[in-house]
């Protein structure tokens, strides 16, 4: 059955490849016509399929993430603004949090965790937050509690995706597994390039890895949504 939706994809895409076209130029003026754009297509297309799971905590917890990634992104785009754009962030990371956690087998059931085994597997994300964190420590003066405090939820964002695997349709565990490091990544490289050494030419990986993450966690949840699987 086609997608009747798959028009609001289109929307994202050619938003996504105008906002990359204005960064290759050095026409930063001009993305305040590209950027706002880029999820407006995603949350409309979220929506339209989140249907039958509207009212759901799922369906709100994503929804929401969504929403406060587009305030960030409209937010981050005056450099006067970043606090407020990372606080935006911030708590969309929260959401996709909760959002990761409910769609899983029996989400409630924390007790058969063994921590030790989870914390060698989460390990390397961790190294991750903790390498970036590192670097940029130095520059961030008044910032640098509220940017550890961010690493500290993306990471969970990360590893509570990462918690999916053998707890949900695989199709969907990889898409939003993936997507959630893309996003990492994505947030890393803010980091480094504001904090530590800029580069200009960063802002296109910035952007193309962030469009590719929200993109994969949407159609991740597309997955778990239309295509569950049941123990």
């Amino acid at each position: 059955m086609k997608d009747k939706n798959i028009i609001w994809l289109y929307l994202f895409l050619i938003a996504t490849l105008v906002d990359l076209a204005f960064l290759v130029e050095g026409n930063a003026e001009s993305r305040i016509y590209s950027k706002p754009f880029i999820l407006i297509g995603l949350i409309i297309y979220f929506f339209q399929l989140s249907k039958p799971i509207r009212g759901t905590l799922l369906g709100k917890a994503i929804l929401s993430a969504l929403i406060f990634s587009w305030i960030g992104d409209v937010l981050l785009l005056w450099e006067n603004l970043f606090i407020y754009g990372l606080g935006s962030f911030l708590i969309a990371q929260g959401c996709y949090i909760i959002g990761f956690k409910v769609a899983q087998y029996n989400p409630e059931r924390i007790g058969k965790v063994n921590f030790i085994r989870t914390f060698f597997l989460n390990l390397p994300i961790y190294f991750v937050g903790a390498f970036v964190f590192y670097l940029i420590n130095p520059n961030l003066g008044s910032l640098k509690i509220p940017v550890a405090i961010y690493i500290i939820v993306i990471v969970m964002m990360l590893t509570t995706a990462r918690e999916r695997f053998k707890n949900c349709n695989p199709v969907s565990f990889w898409q939003v597994f993936i997507g959630g490091a893309f996003f990492l990544i994505s947030d890393a490289i803010i980091a480094l390039n504001k904090f530590y050494e800029y580069h200009p030419e960063s802002d296109i990986m910035i952007m193309g890895t962030y469009a590719i993450a929200q993109l994969l966690i949407v159609m991740g949840i597309r997955t778990h949504i239309l295509n569950p699987i049941k123990k």
